[in-house]
């Protein structure tokens, strides 16, 4: 890859849209048509990166609010030289909520959220009844949300706030182990248990 190309695809890696009240164009922003997936909470993009590097038939986009760690995100893409991953900096809720079309995602993966482990913070956790609402809303027919924690207590917040949801239904046959994440790799290390979930969309939008 020359000097330019590559320059070219470092400018496009982070997305920062011109109006941040408007869906993204996704044909626009990646050139083409293609099953469209999201991590939420990217971190230095590590997953983002692999996903984007081991499926060139999809495109990816990273959601992250740390300034450092979408930095990081952009280096790692661009050293790969992938045209179809970006990232943008966005309160995750915000971003599914109002950037995302309806009926435009293929999968979500949510590895590690912060599990805001205080009681007097469990309010400040991500997933919540509106949350997996906005969720369902973006994703496609029989689309899917992979979900990582290490915190036992959310993951039983999590499962419950699934189990009175009519959207979704747990998937028994994961498709497989993700690439690691750098929280995931210290957590084994540490032998501390992984929870995992795996949901699919099964319910019309309303």
């Amino acid at each position: 890859m020359s000097s330019d190309s590559a320059s070219t695809i470092a400018s496009e890696i982070e997305l920062v849209p011109a109006n941040c009240f408007e869906p993204f164009d996704l044909p626009g922003i990646y050139g083409r048509v293609a099953p469209f997936e999201v991590d939420l909470g990217s971190g230095d993009g590590a997953l983002l990166t692999a996903l984007a590097a081991q499926n060139p038939d999809k495109d990816f986009l990273g959601i992250e609010r740390l300034l450092g760690r979408v930095r990081s995100a952009i280096r790692k893409i661009e050293r790969a030289g992938l045209t179809n991953a970006r990232v943008t900096r966005f309160e995750i809720s915000y971003a599914v909520e109002h950037l995302l079309l309806p009926h435009s995602v293929s999968a979500f993966y949510l590895l590690f959220p912060d599990p805001w482990p205080k009681r007097r913070h469990a309010a400040r956790r991500l997933v919540s009844e509106k949350f997996l609402a906005a969720l369902h809303r973006a994703l496609v027919a029989n689309g899917t949300i992979r979900i990582a924690t290490d915190e036992t207590e959310y993951f039983g917040q999590i499962t419950r706030l699934v189990a009175a949801s009519k959207h979704f239904v747990v998937v028994q046959n994961s498709a497989g182990l993700l690439p690691s994440t750098k929280f995931e790799r210290r957590f084994l290390e540490r032998g501390v248990p992984i929870q995992r979930l795996e949901l699919r969309k099964v319910s019309p939008v309303t």
